[in-house]
């Protein structure tokens, strides 16, 4: 089959995806999450999907799922995705969607938004060339990722259970590679507790929950070596300034390469105690995602996908990345999965996100040339 010559066009494809970068749709916002899912359900319905919104729980937005028509019920292909953003309603207005020469940016529109429109046009695509897939093709859209998947994790794998493959197109690596596997990742709850005081007349008796997490975070973040990564990127504490505070909550992130080395770094953290017997410091355990290390299968698809990728012009590296996603969950079950098969670009989570326009057109031909192609 001649992907190369299938009419992708970045601009149209661009022009499609706008309406998606400009429904903010973050983690913790379930009702704007669920105006994206709308969207994407409307899309997917025209190209020609059974779509099933599958309730949110835990406080977090729906989940849609979106199957094609198919005369086989074999395990087939799961093009799995999230829509939920890091960027807070209102960042349109700091960071709108906006064209700059080769650029396009916007909130979401590299992570992962222009991923998953990607995988649609690919859909769409095939379609109008009358290309029949070999195996039957779901596509799973989720509200949480963002924030370690708490919520959709157990339907993440429910699902994948079902499939011999998961593509996932969040973002392509800075040299347009993929990604065969990815490290673990702990998140850590930590809770200082003080003693209250007047903070102007009598500082000196209370205890500050504020200034038990600052010397936590310098001692959680001095624990980083080459083989575990450590950081706090959540501290609240404190209502008025003139009471000495007693309680302080963060939140931790670990990372490792290995799952030895994670367990050892979960094992450090929550050995963690308060620097005083004043105060009080506890460290509890959040969402965690598996290593996911290349296997056989995994490896298979990546050298398939290689193959598609020369034959329309250009190549494709691989590699074990950090970061995190939801394939970290899939491809540790032992499921083929191929992750970062999204859009090329930069400033994920950052008020410089964008994209490369012109990839919006090249990864979708590799994204039609999989779906059409695995057997």
């Amino acid at each position: 089959m001649d992907f190369a010559s299938l009419p992708f066009d970045a601009e149209t494809m661009l022009a499609g995806l706008r309406p998606w970068v400009e429904c903010e749709s973050p983690t913790f916002d379930a009702p704007a999450v669920g105006r994206m899912m709308d969207l994407a359900s409307r899309d997917l319905i025209v190209a020609g999907a059974r779509i099933e919104r599958i309730a949110g729980r835990m406080g977090y937005g729906d989940c849609v799922r979106a199957t094609f028509p198919h005369p086989s019920s074999a395990p087939g292909i799961l093009v799995m995705g999230h829509l939920d953003t890091v960027h807070p309603i209102g960042t349109l207005t700091k960071l709108p969607f906006r064209r700059d020469g080769a650029r396009c940016y916007g909130p979401g529109i590299w992570d992962m938004k222009g991923g998953n429109y990607i995988a649609l046009e690919a859909i769409r695509q095939l379609a109008r060339a009358g290309i029949a897939t070999n195996l039957p093709m779901t596509v799973l859209l989720t509200s949480d990722e963002e924030i370690g998947s708490p919520s959709t994790r157990d339907l993440i794998e429910a699902e994948a259970a079902r499939h011999k493959y998961v593509l996932v197109p969040e973002p392509a690596r800075p040299d347009g590679g993929v990604v065969t596997g990815r490290y673990a990742i702990a998140r850590f709850n930590l809770e200082a507790t003080g003693r209250p005081s007047h903070a102007g007349a009598a500082p000196g008796a209370g205890r500050s929950a504020i200034r038990e997490m600052a010397r936590q975070l310098i001692a959680i973040e001095d624990m980083t070596t080459a083989d575990c990564t450590f950081s706090v990127g959540v501290i609240n504490g404190g209502t008025w300034v003139n009471c000495v505070t007693t309680s302080c909550t963060g939140e931790a992130l670990s990372m490792a390469k290995r799952q030895d080395d994670l367990d050892r770094g979960v094992a450090a953290m929550l050995a963690l105690h308060a620097t005083s017997n004043d105060t009080k410091f506890e460290v509890t355990r959040g969402v965690t995602r598996p290593v996911w290390e290349p296997d056989g299968k995994t490896m298979a698809l990546y050298d398939h996908a290689r193959t598609i990728a020369r034959s329309i012009g250009f190549d494709i590296s691989h590699q074990s990345s950090g970061g995190g996603s939801d394939g970290n969950f899939t491809g540790a079950m032992g499921i083929a999965t191929l992750d970062g098969l999204g859009v090329a670009g930069a400033g994920a989570h950052t008020l410089e996100e964008h994209i490369i326009v012109e990839s919006l057109a090249v990864r979708g031909r590799l994204m039609a040339g999989l779906l059409a192609t695995l057997a």
